[in-house]
């Protein structure tokens, strides 16, 4: 512990581009664009999904795929693949054994409880009030923005936050790929030490903690109220 709180206190492993903000910076990087990417791909197949009941068995699929590969196997495959593609598409061979296999893993991996949650979300809204939407003569959209959507938000934010906490978590293999992150810290006690090595962790478990309060506090505020209230009579009631 004594050696620990030495290796915090010391300013040299702040600054720098192997101090603990800068990884701390690249690490945040990879997690909010793979968090990012996947969002823009699960919400739209998940609003679709749950609001016309087709495709879920395809969306049921691969979320069960997605959840079943290792991250590290997804990002190893991709090694060759992006290593192929470099003088095709023509960008620097080097971007394959970096940062373009780390992120697609990261994104894969985000994808399913974005996905599962979103079309789980719509899908639960009660037909009856969907149905009385259409008869008062809202259109698709507007049954699926102002109807599903505010009811589903609880459920969908929580995908959002378990994809978010298990891309914090699991970035940190990016190191393995050559993408600097908190990982280097974790997988590199030959380098950083023993110490070094618990302070990664440590700053990553507080990293994933701040993006699971955060995200919960912003799942209440969009919680419409009388959602909430509908809730908090349940319970009583149970």
């Amino acid at each position: 512990m004594e050696q620990l709180v030495t290796y915090l206190a010391d300013t040299a492993n702040w600054q720098g581009q192997a101090g603990i903000p800068n990884r701390l910076f690249e690490h945040l990087t990879l997690a909010l664009l793979a968090v990012a990417t996947a969002s823009a791909v699960a919400l739209p197949l998940g609003f679709y999904i749950g609001h016309t009941g087709k495709l879920q068995l395809i969306g049921i699929n691969l979320a069960n795929i997605g959840r079943a590969v290792p991250s590290y196997a997804v990002m190893v495959m991709l090694l060759p693949v992006m290593l192929g593609l470099a003088p095709v598409l023509g960008y620097d061979s080097r971007l394959g054994l970096t940062f373009l296999p780390i992120f697609l893993a990261m994104t894969l991996l985000a994808i399913p409880p974005i996905l599962v949650a979103t079309y789980a979300g719509i899908g639960e809204v009660d037909r009856d009030l969907r149905e009385a939407s259409r008869a008062m003569g809202l259109t698709e959209r507007q049954v699926l923005t102002g109807v599903e959507l505010p009811l589903a938000i609880p459920t969908i934010m929580g995908g959002v936050r378990t994809a978010s906490v298990n891309i914090v978590a699991t970035s940190t293999i990016g190191s393995l790929a050559g993408v600097k992150t908190l990982g280097d810290l974790i997988l590199s006690p030959n380098v950083y030490g023993n110490e070094g090595v618990i302070a990664g962790a440590i700053v990553v478990a507080l990293l994933a903690l701040t993006f699971e309060f955060i995200l919960a506090g912003l799942q209440h505020l969009m919680t419409p109220r009388g959602l909430t209230l509908q809730r908090a009579a349940a319970r009583v009631s149970a």
